[in-house]
C-alpha cells in the first residue's frame, strides 16, 4: 500500500522501509526524491521528529538515518551512505548539511571519469562510498542556517554549530564551534 501524506502538495510516497512514529511529521514526500536505502529502516522517526519543507534525504543503498525523539530539520540535505544519526531534541536548521561520505575522490585524474559516466547514470547520481564513516549529532545540539559537518564527526550533548560553520573535527559536549573550520569559541555550562 502506498504511503502518501494528505497535505502533500508533491505526488509522492514515503519509501516502504522508512519507519515514521504516529506522533511525527514529515512535511512533504518531495524529501525522499534522491532516497535509495535498501536497509531493512532507511530512516526511521521516532516519536515527535519532525523534518520541514527542503529536508532532502539522498541516502544510498545502505544508508541509513535516525530523527531521534522531538528533533526538528528544517530544510537539511542528508547525504547518507553508511549512518547519520540525530539526537533526542537536536533543530538543524535550513540548508544545513550532513554528509557521512564525500562520493567523490579528492584526486582529480581518479574523479574525471565518474563525472564523465554521470549524464548516463539512472537516476542520475553518484556512487555511494564505500568509505562511508558516521556522522552523529547528540542531543539537545542546535545546528545554525547553512552550517555543513563532515564524514566521521560527532557533536556532543548539548553543543552549538555556528550558521554556516563547516564541521571537520569531533565537537566536545556544551561547546559552541564557528568558523571555516569550525573551531570552539566557548563553553557552554552543563545543566
Amino acid at each position: 500500500m502506498a504511503r502518501t501524506l494528505p497535505w502533500d502538495w508533491y505526488d509522492g510516497t514515503i519509501p516502504a522501509n522508512v519507519e515514521v512514529a504516529d506522533t511525527a511529521y514529515i512535511e512533504t514526500s518531495f524529501s525522499f526524491s534522491r532516497y535509495r536505502s535498501e536497509a531493512e529502516v532507511g530512516v526511521r522517526y521516532e516519536h515527535g521528529a519532525h523534518s520541514y519543507l527542503g529536508t532532502m534525504f539522498d541516502v544510498g543503498p545502505r544508508g541509513r538515518v535516525r530523527i531521534a525523539q522531538h528533533a526538528l530539520l528544517h530544510g537539511v540535505r542528508i547525504i547518507c551512505d553508511d549512518s547519520v544519526e540525530i539526537g533526542d531534541h537536536a533543530m538543524l536548521s535550513w540548508n544545513v548539511v550532513l554528509m557521512d561520505s564525500y562520493r567523490v575522490p579528492r584526486d582529480p585524474e581518479q574523479r574525471r571519469p565518474l563525472l564523465r559516466r554521470l549524464p548516463e547514470t539512472r537516476p542520475r547520481a553518484l556512487e555511494p562510498d564505500r568509505n562511508a564513516r558516521p556522522v552523529v549529532i547528540g542531543a539537545n545540539v542546535w545546528v545554525g542556517f547553512g552550517a555543513c559537518v563532515l564524514p566521521g564527526v560527532t557533536i556532543g550533548t548539548g553543543s552549538i554549530v555556528a550558521a554556516q560553520a563547516v564541521v571537520l573535527e569531533d565537537v566536545a559536549p556544551y561547546t559552541i564551534v564557528a568558523g571555516n573550520p569550525a573551531r570552539a569559541v566557548r563553553e557552554l555550562e552543563a545543566p
